[in-house]
């Protein structure tokens, strides 16, 4: 695999597909793409898994994939540009996005992570505990040391420094801001009204770093900083990261069984559009900030043997691709969604005509 690299490991992704279909395309890849390669670009937020499944994948088949990991907003216009075979992005597109595109768009999940809120106090021992409301204040510049009150009052006995807090925000455009905005905006009214969720906003208070290297990076480098990460970032930085105060008001670690519980949560939604937003989950034991992250590919393929690599990439990922997603966090997709993803791969067409018809 050829990736171009901007940070060191990253995440997996899983998907299942229905029995026939995987019949009927597992020698697509294999048989009929030959030396094909692949060109993508976009989320830096599944980049851990992506890395170690475009080269699995390589080994396997011989068929490279060359990944970007520039951010969700560069990987959707790169798309749009027409300049790669597929975009990344931890946003989905709106229906109003949708139909800015040259070509009609099919949206692939692939797994779900933890967005986790790193940050650097080397004098306090334990796991910090956050609330929403701590959050948004931080970000809208109104909590501003850490020895503040309202975040003393949920970390009894923990010595907090006197010292300023210093927020850290995606500079780029961003699926893991589409994210993080999107779980202020559902848990603080004045955060919706004011800011509001995208992939980029007008950020009330902070600094700002490209990519979730970037901002762990900043994180890292800076006492008294925080900053919202893809979770194999702050492990690979070794930066701890708060619980949080989720929809039941139980304070939870982001882990892989927390993300778990929150894309299970909303399964039933996500089984009828796989956009759906995950924050917030009423699962007692979901931690708060999860979200997806999409594969996304134009419906009617212009290359043969670029569709059918495509086809073939996409019908791995959702089979062996999806139990490497767990040893780098990344929690599997709900069986809903696999169904779903079943009946997309399905959809594609190349010059108008099914996939499979042109075997």
């Amino acid at each position: 695999m050829k990736t171009t690299r901007n940070t060191s490991r990253l995440r997996a992704v899983p998907i299942v597909l229905g029995l026939a279909l995987l019949a009927a395309l597992a020698p697509v890849a294999l048989a009929s793409t030959g030396t094909t390669s692949l060109t993508g670009a976009g989320a830096t937020f599944p980049y851990p898994l992506y890395s170690k499944w475009f080269d699995t994948y390589h080994q396997m088949t011989g068929i490279e994939v060359n990944y970007q990991s520039i951010g969700s907003g560069g990987g959707i216009q790169q798309l749009k540009n027409g300049t790669v075979d597929f975009g990344a992005s931890d946003a989905p597109l709106t229906d109003a996005k949708l139909k800015e595109m040259p070509r009609k768009v099919l949206h692939f999940p692939t797994v779900a992570g933890a967005v986790v809120l790193a940050y650097n106090l080397p004098s306090v021992k334990q796991p910090l505990q956050l609330t929403s409301g701590i959050v948004a204040g931080i970000y809208m510049g109104k909590i501003t040391t850490w020895n503040d009150k309202q975040i003393a009052a949920v970390n009894p006995g923990v010595a907090l420094p006197a010292a300023p807090i210093l927020p850290v925000h995606r500079s780029d455009g961003s699926g893991t801001s589409y994210i993080f905005t999107t779980y202020l905006s559902a848990v603080n009214g004045p955060w919706k009204e004011m800011v509001g969720a995208n992939t980029s906003v007008s950020w009330p208070a902070g600094i700002g770093g490209k990519g979730n290297e970037g901002i762990s990076g900043l994180v890292r480098q800076t006492q008294g900083a925080i900053g919202y990460v893809e979770l194999a970032y702050a492990k690979q930085n070794r930066l701890p990261v708060a619980h949080l105060q989720n929809r039941s008001g139980q304070f939870v670690e982001p882990t892989l069984a927390s993300t778990t519980a929150a894309a299970e949560g909303a399964a039933m939604l996500l089984g009828k559009d796989v956009r759906t937003p995950i924050v917030n989950s009423a699962a007692p034991t979901a931690y708060p900030i999860c979200g997806l992250t999409y594969i996304l590919i134009y419906q009617d393929q212009k290359d043969p043997g670029k569709a059918h690599a495509l086809a073939g990439l996409l019908r791995w990922a959702m089979e062996q691709g999806q139990d490497v997603a767990g040893t780098l966090d990344y929690a599997r997709l709900p069986a809903a969604v696999i169904k779903v993803n079943d009946g997309t791969l399905g959809k594609i067409t190349i010059g108008g005509k099914p996939l499979l018809a042109n075997r």
